[in-house]
């Protein structure tokens, strides 16, 4: 009889985290913040709770893990600023990127956890330093934080309404209107003018 030596999986901490934080951000999507706990959690990643909490801390922390993985403003400064209105409007109306999982799944996070005052208070911080911040600091000027959240509230009120509905359902006419029309919007923001 041959005696084989019998080893554990081996172990991988960044592939272990990964799948930690996948299906917590599963979870939170279909669940939100209040009906998702640190075991249902590990149970989905098949690790314990204990080591969910020894990755990412508290559940609050690793909420906010989830929501920072889903994306940021950081690459969206990058061109003309003189024409960064037309081209913001252009991509939104024409050519809205594919929708991917991760964004998507950041919005309905959001939508299914507001109701729970912990968790409105982790989504505000993180909009605010992922999105509203890095957006004032690069607008500068007199009313940076004002013309932000106009600009970032169309931006995602339009972008929402057409990742919901499949399109914004206009004739090409009434599109170029659209494009033309957001087009000056963003950039009066962008220029002060506002």
């Amino acid at each position: 009889m041959v005696l084989t030596e019998c080893s554990a999986r081996p172990r991988n901490a960044a592939n272990t985290r990964a799948r930690i934080l996948d299906a917590a951000r599963e979870l939170f999507t279909h669940q939100g913040y209040d009906e998702v706990g640190m075991r249902d959690i590990g149970r989905e990643a098949g690790v314990d709770a204990a080591l969910v909490s020894r990755y990412f801390g508290s559940k609050e922390d690793l909420f906010a893990e989830v929501l920072s993985s889903c994306g940021s403003a950081k690459d969206w400064f990058e061109g003309d600023r003189a024409d960064f209105g037309r081209e913001l409007a252009y991509e939104l109306v024409y050519d809205p990127p594919e929708m991917d999982e991760c964004k998507l799944d950041g919005l309905l996070i959001m939508l299914r956890s507001t109701g729970s005052p912990k968790a409105a208070e982790i989504i505000r911080q993180s909009t605010y330093e992922r999105f509203y911040a890095p957006f004032i600091k690069w607008l500068g000027g007199e009313d940076a934080e004002v013309r932000s959240r106009m600009v970032l509230g169309v931006l995602m009120g339009m972008a929402l309404s057409r990742d919901m509905s499949g399109g914004y359902g206009l004739s090409e006419e009434d599109t170029a209107k659209l494009c033309e029309r957001l087009a000056v919007l963003f950039q009066n923001c962008i220029d002060g003018d506002c």
